[in-house]
């Protein structure tokens, strides 16, 4: 026997106490094709509680409260039902304000009931919960879940009762292995913000659908593929009515693709056509809602259904006012709009996956869509529990995404340092993005090489479009070294600007030499368009930002929490001045 053995309390004295957690971890090899299934969901009202000491997983409160030998209730330290309550989905910062900057584990539970019907599994989602979740249900531990942005899925068929209490141990916690990191410039915000739901299936169900233009075929044919979960399927039937198509597929080893004649009229920003499709295996039925279109790199420019075209957009973070990330429709659509006012047709979905709903309003409004994971900044290149995250995070983007038309561009990541160990790691990923999807274009945004003055990445290389970031006239205050920049560099491919910009406080008025005044920025985006303007290898422009955003990064006077470089203020009331100098720009930029 151990010394002090008997003398170990599990709850007080194990350091360790995550770890029989964390090893229980939900990866992505389990998915459900969601996208139009009818869903119960789990949203409204739930209790929740900041578990700040991380108690919960130490004293194992998803279990009933612990008896003796003798059968004596022991003390217990919460109390579920009479705990606060708060809305899924939203964010903690916005909803009470002694939560604005906490940093922790945040405990949500609520009760429901389920009755069963004539389904035979039951699959719950969890569409975003930031940074990492721990999900519990009647007493089961489930499962762990580490990225804040994209959804995760778990079979709760055998947990499930008629009376049910479900746990979710919600943790925003920066921590140096994460993606992202521990330093970023935006606000660390935390929750459960986007829905949480239950599918019904029957025992054989449909789990992946992919399907879109076969590339360089002429836009004749359309590949389709289906991958099904359980016994007795061995074919799916496919049907694009407006197309008259209907065809069998068939199954093996649960997979199956077929490839169709077909000329379906193709979807652009300025003819978003989108098709129903319906695919039915066994007594399963999924609708999907989709365009078909075809993006290309050829040399320096970037195509769209066979004709050049510019990229003409802006960054956007997912933020709200009054919703942090949980963002709504009409937000969404407010910022597609914003992007059409511009004479637009892109948008940079910054720094991280942006709710799936974002891509599927995109589709039906007529917005090319670049999409991105967090792999920003000085993260930790060198760790495989990184490398593995960082595959994760993509591979359920990737998979959740595959089916928009309006998605062209995958980004692995922005403003990275070039070393061995980050080029190993990205261009990983950009071989990764490339081996799930072979429809689009891999990119990241990447700084240029301030001693050589020129874009210098070794990344690009792996790249199908650079992205650059620059702030001449802000960080760089000089244009004519702007100029001198882009003369000395000469790219195979495309490149867009992913950003540039400068601060301005809505309202505030001077000299166009008087930093935060919306002159000074004005001038800096007049500089750089009459600079971007001359330069035929320029694919694209998304520059930063479409409005103002929180973050605590940002203290100065002005700024109050907020990075300032919107075109717009933070509530999107006020068009700042530089709007108007970009909106003029893209009315006029052409091949």
């Amino acid at each position: 026997m151990a010394e002090h053995e008997g003398a170990f309390e599990e709850n007080i004295h194990n350091r360790e106490y995550r770890k029989k957690y964390t090893v229980k971890k939900i990866d992505g090899s389990f998915t459900l094709y969601d996208n139009n299934r009818k869903s119960e969901k789990l949203d409204g009202i739930w209790h929740h509680h900041a578990d700040v000491y991380d108690t919960c997983l130490r004293q194992e409160w998803f279990k009933e409260p612990r008896k003796d030998q003798e059968g004596w209730t022991l003390p217990w330290d919460w109390d579920f039902n009479e705990w606060e309550t708060i809305k899924v989905p939203s964010t903690w910062n916005t909803q009470q304000e002694q939560y604005k900057l906490y940093e922790g584990s945040m405990i949500y539970t609520r009760t429901f009931r389920y009755e069963k019907d004539d389904e035979e599994k039951v699959v719950l989602k969890v569409g975003a919960a930031y940074h990492n979740s721990m999900v519990f249900l009647n007493g089961e531990y489930l499962g762990y879940h580490e990225g804040g942005d994209t959804p995760y899925y778990l079979d709760v068929t055998e947990s499930l009762q008629e009376d049910n209490r479900i746990i979710i141990s919600v943790n925003n916690t920066r921590t140096p292995g994460r993606i992202p990191t521990i330093f970023t410039d935006w606000y660390n915000y935390g929750g459960l913000y986007r829905s949480v739901e239950l599918f019904r299936l029957p025992a054989a169900y449909i789990r992946e659908f992919r399907i879109a233009l076969v590339p360089g075929s002429g836009f004749s044919k359309i590949r389709a593929e289906v991958e099904v979960e359980g016994k007795g399927m061995e074919t799916a039937s496919l049907s694009i009515p407006e197309l008259g198509i209907e065809k069998t597929i068939s199954l093996s080893g649960g997979k199956g693709s077929v490839v169709l004649e077909s000329r379906p009229e193709l979807w652009s920003p300025e003819n978003p056509r989108l098709y129903d499709v319906h695919v039915t295996a066994g007594e399963d039925y999924i609708r999907e809602r989709t365009g078909f279109r075809e993006f290309k790199v050829e040399g320096t420019s970037v195509f769209l259904n066979g004709e050049a075209l510019k990229l003409k957009g802006v960054s956007c973070h997912e933020e709200s006012v009054p919703n942090g990330k949980s963002v709504t429709n009409e937000e969404i659509r407010e910022n597609l709009a914003l992007i059409k006012e511009l004479n637009g047709n892109f948008i940079r979905l910054a720094h991280y996956p942006h709710t799936e709903r974002a891509a599927r309003i995109a589709d039906e409004m007529g917005v090319l869509i670049w999409e991105e994971i967090p792999v920003y900044w000085a993260i930790h290149f060198e760790s495989q529990e990184t490398i593995d995250n960082g595959r994760q995070q993509l591979s359920e983007l990737i998979k959740r995404d595959y089916n928009r038309p309006s998605v062209i561009i995958w980004s692995v990541g922005n403003e990275n340092p070039d070393t061995d160990d980050r080029l190993a790691f990205m261009g990983g990923l950009a071989d990764l993005a490339r081996e799930l999807d072979d429809t689009r274009a891999v990119s990241a945004a990447c700084l240029w090489d301030q001693k050589k003055m020129k874009i210098d990445d070794r990344l690009a290389a792996k790249l199908d479009i650079v992205g650059i970031n620059e702030y001449f006239g802000w960080y760089n205050p000089h244009f004519d070294l702007l100029e001198k920049f882009f003369d000395n560099s000469h790219p195979d491919k495309p490149v867009i600007i992913t950003e540039c910009g400068a601060g301005a406080k809505a309202g505030h008025h001077g000299g166009r030499n008087e930093m935060f005044t919306e002159e000074y920025q004005e001038r800096t985006y007049e500089e750089q368009v009459r600079c971007i303007s001359k330069q035929p290898w320029i694919a694209g422009l998304t520059p930063w930002i479409l409005y103002d955003f929180r973050t605590p990064v940002r203290c100065n006077k002005f700024q109050k929490g907020y990075n300032l470089k919107g075109l717009l203020s933070a509530d999107k009331s006020h068009r700042k001045l530089a709007f108007f100098v970009l909106k003029d720009f893209f009315a006029r930029w052409t091949i």
